[in-house]
Order: C-alpha cells, then structure tokens, then sequence
C-alpha cells in the first residue's frame, strides 16, 4: 500500500482571483509583508501497487486525467508507503 501526497497549483501564468482576495484579507489584518498568495489544492491518495513505479505510473495517470487540469495547473507528488494501522 502506498500513500501519494499530491499538490495541484495554477501555472504562474494563471490569474489566481481566490489568492487575491486571500492577499487582500491578510493585507487588510495588517500582514503587510504578505507579497503574494497563490491558492492550490492538497489530496492525500492511498493506493495499492506490487511496487513504487508501478504507483507512481498510476498517481501521474490520475492527476493528468482527473486530478488536475493541465492546461491551467501543474502537479507534483511524493510516494512513501502507507501507515500501517495500530492494532490493539
């Protein structure tokens, strides 16, 4: 069992109206050293490969053809193996 942590962002090209609205709100509880807010999305993915390359073939699968949009989004992993439950 794996577990893929996966962040999606918007390609910098991108307009980011969400982040924003974010800057505009910090800007205006004082955080006036705030620069910049980009707002992206964080999936934790729990799957079952025999091994790493195998998961990691499936993780970028699902990311181009669901998890993310291409045309406006960039993606990246990571893969480690899953927690085993604690048994009492």
């Amino acid at each position: 069992m794996w577990l893929a942590r996966i962040h999606v962002t918007l390609k910098p090209v991108v307009n980011d109206p969400q982040g924003l609205a974010v800057l505009g709100g910090l800007h205006q509880l004082g955080y006036s050293s705030v620069a910049s807010v980009r707002i992206g999305k964080y999936l934790e993915v729990q799957l079952q490969a025999p091994d790493e390359a195998t998961a990691a073939r499936q993780v970028d699968e699902m990311c181009r053809r669901l998890l993310a949009n291409p045309v406006i989004e960039d993606y990246r992993f990571t893969l480690e193996p899953a927690p085993t439950p604690a048994t009492t």
